[in-house]
């Protein structure tokens, strides 16, 4: 078992929470359509949906809220955020955008055209869709380890450069707008990318005039974990090894509700002044001026508050301590997960805990409902479901994993939050016979549908 470390902070503000019984539990989830995701937070008890604002902001970020300057424009909020990503991430233009996906969004519109192919280390489904949105078709390079859950493998992020080689090779670079990586992957079970790997990446693919953009959104944890895995950077501090990370790219997005520990924020930051101006005209169509981009003057403060304070030895160390300890309880168990812990989440290898349940009946959602049934606990289906259907064909992807996502939220939860998520997990899995059936789409949206699908158990 991983050593955890008391946390660094104490409490000083409580949010109360509601425990349900099991009936009510049974009720709210059939009135979900057996979609988490739709439930009311405050039915929820352990709510690790996801790690993308729903950090705690320190007693420092909270200040800084009353240092927003609102003015439309030129605020001064703007310069004291744009100061801090250029100081952390190393790019020259800052961009801020509402969140994370507002980035996509506008780096998209940028550079895709239709008919064009976009490589990367495993999909994320709002980046692919933002990109098969204006035209591309996204290619998945990432090394196999990846794909196999019990894989020990330090850097599941990696790309295998045999892989890109054979995209450039077959597509032409001319119909290869950019290269898609991220730090951590996310869809892998927040698994990191080595400096090494990236560096040779963004080699290769400059080589062939193609430039790479880099989803920092967990990039800090990504640098925790090179801090701890990857020759020649134990003596490194996190902060340069962001730096380092982010060096070799040509541009980022960010979503600052993640490792930037606010609830609500992100930006797009280029090297590239001609694309920075291009990117600032999309910004005012599409989120607000270029000097607030959707975020409220408060907003940029508890941003630029919470990067400085995101790259803090004692709390990282502690952040990630935080997903280890929760993962070895559950591999100690028997559960089957994605082996290392990644930097923000565990992920349960659905099909292996319920191989009774088909991959037609969603066994990565089927078991999300099974233990919020057990504990009040949520967690988000990362499988077929999130995986979304095939523009061309309308078919089902079949993802290689097919996980139960458990993202822990920053500074939110104790010891013995975890030890409650690991109880219930571990319960279902020692009863998971019980699960006689699956679930199929009683209502299936377009796009993102795992935000708003609707199921009924299987026949």
């Amino acid at each position: 078992m991983p050593a955890y470390p008391p946390e660094p902070w104490r409490v000083k503000m409580v949010e109360p929470l509601r425990v349900t019984t099991r009936a009510e539990r049974e009720e709210l989830l059939r009135e979900a359509g057996w979609n988490p995701c739709l439930l009311r937070s405050e039915d929820v008890y352990v709510d690790l949906f996801t790690d993308s604002g729903t950090n705690a902001m320190s007693d420092r970020q909270w200040s800084a809220l009353m240092r927003g300057d609102e003015a439309y424009a030129g605020a001064r909020s703007f310069y004291v955020f744009e100061e801090a990503v250029r100081t952390f991430y190393g790019y020259e233009h800052v961009i801020p955008v509402h969140q994370g996906r507002g980035g996509e969004n506008i780096l998209s519109r940028c550079l895709i055209r239709p008919g064009t192919h976009v490589p990367g280390n495993m999909y994320f489904p709002s980046t692919r869709a933002h990109q098969e949105l204006n035209g591309a078709a996204f290619h998945d390079v990432i090394v196999d380890a990846a794909h196999d859950p019990a894989s020990e493998h330090p850097f599941k992020g990696d790309v295998d450069l045999g892989k890109l080689r054979a995209v450039i090779a077959g597509c032409g670079a001319d119909a290869i707008p950019y290269v898609s990586l991220a730090a951590t992957v996310n869809m892998a079970g927040g698994q990191p990318i080595s400096v090494a790997n990236l560096t040779e990446t963004c080699a290769l693919a400059h080589a062939h005039g193609i430039p790479v953009f880099l989803d920092t959104a967990r990039a800090v944890e990504n640098a925790w974990l090179v801090k701890q895995r990857e020759p020649g950077w134990a003596g490194r501090t996190v902060a340069e090894i962001l730096l380092a990370l982010c060096a070799p790219t040509d541009g980022a997005v960010m979503s600052a509700k993640k490792d930037s520990l606010a609830n609500i924020g992100g930006w797009l930051a280029l090297r590239d002044p001609a694309l920075a101006e291009q990117a600032r005209g999309l910004v005012l169509l599409y989120e607000g001026l270029h000097t607030y981009g959707g975020m409220a003057g408060r907003d940029m403060e508890a941003i630029a508050a919470g990067i400085a304070e995101s790259v803090a030895e004692d709390h990282i160390r502690a952040r990630v301590a935080q997903v280890e300890y929760l993962g070895a309880r559950l591999g100690d168990a028997g559960v089957p997960i994605v082996r290392p812990a990644g930097g923000h989440c565990v992920c349960i290898d659905a099909a292996a805990g319920l191989p009774h349940v088909p991959r037609t009946e969603f066994p990565g959602q089927t078991l999300a409902c099974a233990v919020y049934l057990e504990a009040g606990v949520r967690g988000v289906e990362r499988g077929a479901v999130s995986a979304g259907r095939d523009p061309a064909t309308g078919e089902n992807r079949w993802p290689a994993l097919e996980l139960l996502r458990l993202a822990i939220p920053r500074r939110v939860y104790t010891r013995a939050h975890i030890d409650l998520v690991a109880d219930s997990v571990i319960a279902v899995h020692r009863t998971r016979e019980r699960i006689t059936r699956g679930l199929t789409f009683a209502y299936e949206p377009p796009h993102l549908r795992f935000f708003q699908a609707r199921f009924k158990p299987a026949c």
